[in-house]
């Protein structure tokens, strides 16, 4: 049976290439995207040649509203989501903490971080065993910097990964008993479309590691 997968910021970089992968290992495909319809319908299109089932779905993940909605309809189109992949994340232009802005750190945190903490509790709500789900897996996409720091350069990037691994390996035990795994991974040098807020899914490239919840 196919797993249904959902990727935030799967129009492009990271997330394209895994809800491509997933689609060529038989999974169906749910591309979150937040304003380029175009890029999320391409991938969309790659995933079905490779005979997969895949839809759009617009969402703001830094918005409540949007997330719920997301979710809802993809178990609308295509069956409860049984894979999530937490992989959305804006990279601001490189600068030194104290040239930083209130507006860029709430900006970064609320997609990041927050937007990451409820597509996480929107999965666990209907993955659970204990809530009645059939189990599932959840997927966060770290950074080396989380542990770096990029000191110089992306102090606020790197914290929010610090963030985002703290939650994989608490959320991971938290939830080991309701059928969920919880893990995150740090993928190698990655070319994305490089750091601009308004991009959803742009990760910084970083050596890979793995941040074990549950395995």
């Amino acid at each position: 049976m196919s797993d249904v997968v959902l990727i935030t910021g799967g129009s492009r970089g990271i997330g394209a290439a895994t809800a491509r992968l997933a689609a060529e290992r038989g999974d169906d495909v749910a591309i979150n995207y937040s304003s380029d319809e175009g890029a999320a319908m391409s991938v969309a299109h790659d995933c079905e040649a490779a005979g997969a089932k895949a839809i759009v779905v617009q969402a703001d993940v830094a918005v409540e509203t949007d997330v719920i909605s997301m979710f809802d309809a993809v178990e609308r189109d295509l069956g409860p989501v049984s894979v999530l992949v937490n992989n959305a994340g804006i990279l601001h232009q490189q600068m030194r903490f104290e040239d930083m802005s209130l507006d860029r750190w709430r900006a970064l945190f609320d997609v990041n971080v927050l937007g990451a903490f409820l597509c996480a509790r929107e999965a666990v709500r209907r993955m659970s065993t204990r809530l009645g789900g059939a189990g599932g897996a959840i997927v966060n996409v770290s950074s080396a910097s989380s542990y770096l720091g990029s000191p110089g350069e992306y102090v606020d990037y790197a914290a929010s990964k610090a963030a985002l691994d703290t939650m994989t390996i608490g959320l991971g035990k938290e939830v080991a008993a309701d059928g969920i795994r919880v893990n995150a991974v740090r993928p190698g040098i990655i070319r994305t479309d490089g750091p601009d807020a308004s991009r959803r899914g742009a990760h910084r490239g970083c050596s890979d590691h793995h941040v074990a919840g549950v395995r």
